[in-house]
């Protein structure tokens, strides 16, 4: 399985995921131009595409599917909530939509796909566990971690997860009080601190490959991330050059990792 994040944080998210014959993307909240150069870097035809998995309704998630679909017939899918804004909000998507119901396996090309709720302010928002050669877990966009959330991730040989700010230069940072608020809820966005907890716990469930996603232009630092991570692993006795690999996806260039062997670059 190979898994490419195209983009990701608050300015656009895009994932690419192929196995054998099947590829698909999660989210498409970047230009068609954007996806559609990075496809072909990769390899990868848009007409090639088996699906497009939705998380929720936020524009950095889904802002480039309405062009998307003036050019390319890719199938689009989304738990319900998610396929209803969609269908009100993009002309002729309709046609293109499968509702996929939230702890319900759903089989597309080589893959089994498995939408699990997460806890963000939107009326639905799910992360995926997609099982095919391998298993990956795709979780950014929420508050807190949930039992759900760990059902979804627990066993995947690598997941992308949330590492979204750094609380001290979130509270210091130039954001209105409101906006601090609802970040630092339950049904905001996860901090360093906790994403290293949960990395601790998929570590100790299986999972060997983690990529910290959807970092904070304004507050959060790749490398601060990376390190608040890496001692929370530490501190568990966890060695991030020997039992784990650690990376952190970046804004706008492709990070490519592949599930199987030892690479990431």
């Amino acid at each position: 399985m190979q898994i490419y994040t195209i983009a990701s944080g608050s300015t656009g998210n895009c994932t690419l995921v192929k196995d054998g014959n099947t590829a698909v993307l999660i989210d498409a909240g970047i230009s068609m131009k954007r996806i559609v150069a990075a496809l072909k870097e990769l390899g990868v035809m848009p007409e090639q595409l088996s699906g497009i998995l939705i998380t929720h309704e936020h524009t950095d998630h889904i802002c480039g599917l309405n062009t998307i679909l003036k050019h390319y017939e890719i199938p689009i899918f989304a738990p319900r909530t998610v396929a209803n804004h969609l269908s009100w909000s993009i002309a002729g998507v309709d046609d293109y939509l499968t509702v996929l119901p939230p702890g319900q396996d759903y089989g597309i090309g080589e893959l089994s796909v498995l939408p699990f709720r997460t806890p963000h302010d939107t009326p639905e928002s799910v992360g995926y566990r997609l099982s095919g050669s391998a298993v990956f877990g795709f979780c950014t966009d929420f508050g807190h971690v949930t039992d759900e959330i760990l059902e979804g991730l627990f066993g995947a040989d690598a997941a992308v997860i949330e590492a979204n700010h750094d609380l001290e230069m979130l509270k210091n940072g130039p954001y209105p009080i409101p906006l601090k608020r609802r970040i630092l809820s339950d049904y905001g966005h996860l901090s360093n601190e906790c994403c290293g907890r949960l990395a601790a716990e998929l570590y100790k469930h299986g999972t060997q490959k983690i990529v910290l996603g959807h970092l904070s232009r304004e507050n959060n630092i790749p490398s601060l991330a990376r390190r608040c991570v890496s001692e929370a692993l530490a501190a568990e006795g966890i060695d991030t050059e020997k039992d784990v690999i650690l990376d952190v996806a970046p804004e706008r260039d492709i990070l490519k990792l592949y599930v199987g062997d030892e690479s990431i670059c």
